[in-house]
């Protein structure tokens, strides 16, 4: 259905937006007026109009619209509660009631995985488009098999990091490590690799652009410059990558190095310790790519760039 509506178009006005008529279920250009098609079928809930019925807040007589994120039948008949006389017994209990619901293996695997990664991603606050994702990924996962085997933590997990990746809100692995209740890096690194080769090329995650985690190691150091140093600390990784042997380091650990290195040069000295701990790495791994990129330190800054330490005399640990 969804289908064969992208594909109506005025033939007068074949960039206009359609307007559905609901009432007559007709599909209208709203340039000229022309009905392009007719009879469409309204997909939405389907609603009561009993008199007696004003008063439930439920008004809906055909159940809920599919889940496409389920593989069971959602088509189920739901018994309102009956308020004349006829539908009490002798002791003014309901007569009719809503049998038990039966829920398939394969449902009741999904909506656990659903209900785990809407706790994590809560734990950062994680858009919904984010979350959508993510359950779409984890029902690939089980569909095709893929990860068999392994916990349902590390799968959620990494299903979650995969999403922020795909959606552009970029998350380090030990950022998706804190908020799982038990997978570890290397738990999400097995994950990542297998349910990655199953997607198809267009789906695939872009690699982790630094541009992203500057920013949200910046906010959380209280930084006076914070401006200033965010785009300095981007340029010095992107100059950096070029020019040192820092290639085949972990993105966030050049994040951290290069807003140290921009914070000293500004004259704003951070302690490597809080940047540490706003980057989530080790600090004598923040150290170690510091001293890399201070042989080439002169080179690294952007031409206009106001030093208030000169690279010379920049601290060398």
């Amino acid at each position: 259905m969804s289908r064969y509506v992208k594909q109506l178009e005025c033939r007068f006005h074949p960039d206009a937006t359609l307007v559905e008529d609901y009432r007559a279920g007709d599909m209208v250009c709203p340039e000229c007026g022309l009905v392009v098609g007719d009879r469409m079928v309204d997909v939405g809930s389907e609603w009561r109009t009993f008199s007696n019925d004003k008063d439930s807040k439920d008004m809906s007589r055909v159940g809920a619209a599919e889940n496409p994120l389920f593989d069971g039948d959602t088509l189920e008949t739901v018994m309102s509660l009956g308020t004349g006389a006829g539908a009490l017994d002798e002791f003014g209990k309901q007569k009719y009631n809503n049998g038990p619901r039966q829920m398939s293996t394969a449902d009741k695997a999904l909506r656990s995985g659903y209900d785990a990664i809407r706790q994590m991603a809560g734990r950062i606050n994680l858009s919904s488009r984010i979350i959508n994702r993510a359950f779409s990924l984890f029902k690939q996962c089980y569909e095709n098999k893929c990860v068999r085997g392994r916990s349902q933590d590390a799968i959620v997990a990494t299903c979650i990091y995969i999403a922020c990746r795909q959606e552009g809100a970029q998350r380090t692995i030990k950022e998706i490590c804190a908020i799982s209740t038990s997978a570890s890096k290397k738990d999400i690194g097995r994950c990542f690799k297998q349910i990655v080769n199953s997607l198809p090329n267009s789906n695939r995650p872009e690699s982790i652009d630094i541009k992203n985690l500057v920013p949200r190691f910046c906010n959380q150091l209280d930084l006076r410059q914070e401006n200033l140093i965010q785009k300095t600390a981007v340029f010095i990784a992107e100059r950096a990558k070029e020019l040192c042997d820092i290639q085949s380091r972990a993105p966030d650990s050049i994040a951290g190095a290069s807003i140290y290195m921009a914070c000293a040069a500004a004259g704003e000295k951070k302690p490597m310790k809080d940047i540490q701990v706003a980057a989530g790495v080790m600090e004598s791994t923040i150290r170690l790519i510091y001293k890399i990129m201070l042989g080439k330190a002169s080179e690294l800054f952007p031409a206009d760039f106001a030093f208030k330490c000169s690279p010379a005399n920049l601290p060398t640990s």
